[in-house]
C-alpha cells in the first residue's frame, strides 16, 4: 500500500496524541516504519504479550495509523500489520476547506472475481485467444490473468476491488472509468443493449449502449485481430457520490454513497452485466490496457478526505485506558 503523509490542525489533533501517547505504540509505529509484521512477531520484538500487542493494535487501527488484516500464514491464519502513514504533521496554521484526495486502482479485465457467461463469449490477450470461443470454461483458463478484452451475450461479470483509505477519511466520490459496448456476433454497430452496474450487490443504474461497434479497426487492435470482430467500445464513465449516481454527468439513480455502502478499509464490489429482465438483452464487452480505443484497464477512483478532527467515539478513549502502562511508584 502506497504510505501518505497525516496533516491534522493542532486543535484537531487531541486524538491522535493520545493514540500517540504511549510508548509501546510509538515503538510498533518504528517497527512497522521498516516492514510488515503479524502480532506474534510485534510480541516478541516488543517483548509483551500478544494480547496486549492486539490491544494496542486495535487502537492505532482505529485512528487508521496502521492497517491489519487476516492473511495465511506458515501455521494458519495470522493478523499482519502495515503502515498507513509515513510521517505525521500537525498544523496550527488557518486551514481552508481542504482538497479532496484521489487514490486511482486499475483493474485488468481478466482479474474478475465471478462471472456468469453465455455464447457469444470469450476472452483474448494482446497475443491470442484465451481457451475456446464461445466456450464458458475459457473464463477459467489460468491465461485469463492476461486478458485485455472480454465479451458475454448474457450474463455478469464481477470484480473486487481493494479501498486503502484510512478509516479517519470521508469518501465523497466514487468513480468507475471503463470502456464498454454491447456484443453481437462478429459486430453490430446497430445493437442496442441494457448494461447495468452494480456496487457491493446495489443495483446503481442502466446505461443503454447502441452497439457492437466495428467496421473500422480500434486505435488498439492487436495485428491478428479479425477485422470481422468487435473493434472497440465507448468510454463510460460512472460516478457515486453523496447524493446519487451518474453516467458520464448524467443522473441514472438517487443511489448514494450510503446506499451503496461504500466505506473506508472495506474492499469494494463492482458488478457488469444485462438483466435477465432488460428491454434491450445485447450483452456486453469490457476493453482493457492495449485494446479498442483507449489505452486502460477498469479504473475506480475515490475522492476523499482525511478528517481533520478525527473524533473518535468514547470506546476509543476506553481502550486507551485499558492498556495503558502502570506509573512506576
Amino acid at each position: 500500500m502506497k504510505r501518505h503523509v497525516l496533516e491534522v490542525r493542532g486543535p484537531d489533533s487531541v486524538e491522535l496524541f493520545k493514540a500517540l501517547a504511549s510508548e509501546m505504540r510509538v515503538k510498533m509505529l518504528q517497527l512497522l516504519g521498516k516492514h510488515n509484521l503479524n502480532i506474534n512477531e510485534l510480541a516478541q520484538a516488543l517483548e509483551i504479550s500478544q494480547p496486549t500487542v492486539t490491544k494496542h493494535a486495535q487502537i492505532l487501527e482505529q485512528m487508521g495509523l496502521i492497517n491489519c488484516e487476516y492473511m495465511p500464514g506458515a501455521q494458519g491464519m495470522q493478523k499482519r500489520c502495515s503502515l498507513n502513514f509515513e510521517r505525521f504533521i500537525i498544523n496550527f496554521e488557518t486551514v481552508t476547506t481542504p482538497e479532496w484526495n484521489v487514490l486511482e486502482t486499475e483493474m485488468p479485465v481478466g482479474l474478475f472475481t465471478t462471472v456468469h457467461a453465455s455464447p457469444t463469449c470469450g476472452l483474448s490477450s494482446p497475443e491470442q485467444l484465451i481457451g475456446i470461443v464461445d466456450d464458458s470454461q475459457a473464463f477459467y483458463h489460468p491465461l485469463r490473468a492476461s486478458a485485455h478484452h472480454l465479451w458475454l451475450a448474457d450474463g455478469f461479470v464481477e470484480y473486487v476491488f481493494p479501498c486503502g483509505i484510512p478509516t479517519t477519511s470521508k469518501i465523497h466520490k466514487l468513480e468507475i472509468l471503463v470502456e464498454m459496448c454491447s456484443e453481437a456476433p462478429d459486430y453490430n454497430n446497430d445493437y442496442p443493449s441494457d448494461i447495468t452496474l452494480w456496487i457491493n450487490n446495489v443495483e446503481v443504474g442502466t446505461w443503454t449502449s447502441p452497439g457492437d461497434f466495428g467496421g473500422k479497426r480500434g486505435a488498439l487492435s492487436p495485428e491478428w485481430w479479425w477485422d470481422t470482430w468487435t473493434q472497440y467500445g465507448m468510454s463510460k464513465l460512472w460516478t457515486i457520490d453523496e447524493d446519487g449516481s451518474y453516467i458520464d454527468g448524467a443522473p441514472i439513480s438517487y443511489m448514494n454513497l450510503q446506499k451503496v455502502n461504500v466505506k473506508p478499509f472495506e474492499p469494494i464490489t463492482v458488478r457488469f452485466g444485462v438483466k435477465p429482465d432488460a428491454q434491450h438483452r445485447g450483452g456486453l464487452n469490457l476493453f482493457g490496457r492495449g485494446c479498442g480505443n483507449y489505452d486502460q484497464d477498469i479504473v475506480m477512483r475515490l475522492h476523499y478526505s482525511v478528517r481533520t478532527e478525527l473524533k473518535r467515539s468514547e470506546n476509543i478513549v476506553d481502550a486507551v485506558s485499558q492498556v495503558e502502562e502502570p506509573v512506576a511508584e
